[in-house]
């Protein structure tokens, strides 16, 4: 019962499942599988399919757009709390990033079936997802216009 609660607390903090009420949570957190890693192992490579997402307990792990393992440039960094792989369920393209992992972790795993299961029985689990993938848009848009940015009293050249 006290996994079961430990649970819950968890994915109340996870963004995407912060609409949901407590006794969805807890219908949820018994669809989970739980999964762990050792530091320098790949979750997943970009172009893998997608069967499933990943929520993080304990550890990080780093994305990277590049095919080479060895590259070391993280565009996000999650930990616990954190999702990652949603985007591959959600869309059924083949993954867009590789996962590393950057400390020995565990995460709860969902599969795509469960969560399409729990997307028609808990619509607000939709509005959530959406929320909080919209909120890692704006995040990335951010980044991206700080790299953009001249560095201060410099003017950005006009095109």
């Amino acid at each position: 019962m006290e996994a079961l609660f430990e649970r819950i607390l968890l994915l109340k903090r996870v963004p995407f499942f912060e609409m949901l009420r407590t006794e969805q949570l807890s219908q949820m957190a018994l669809l989970l599988d739980q999964i762990g890693w050792v530091a320098g192992e790949v979750v997943f490579f970009k172009g893998d399919l997608g069967e499933e997402m990943y929520i993080i307990t304990k550890g990080r792990i780093g994305i990277s757009l590049h095919d080479d393992v060895a590259a070391q440039d993280f565009v996000a960094i999650f930990g616990p709390g954190e999702c990652f792989g949603e985007m591959g369920i959600l869309d059924d393209l083949p993954r867009s990033a590789t996962a590393h992992v950057l400390e020995d972790g565990e995460a709860f795993v969902l599969s795509k079936d469960k969560l399409h299961g729990l997307l028609l029985a808990y619509p607000e689990l939709g509005i959530g997802m959406l929320r909080a993938m919209s909120r890692r848009l704006r995040q990335a848009n951010t980044a991206l216009t700080a790299q953009d940015s001249p560095a201060p009293g410099l003017q950005k050249p006009r095109k």
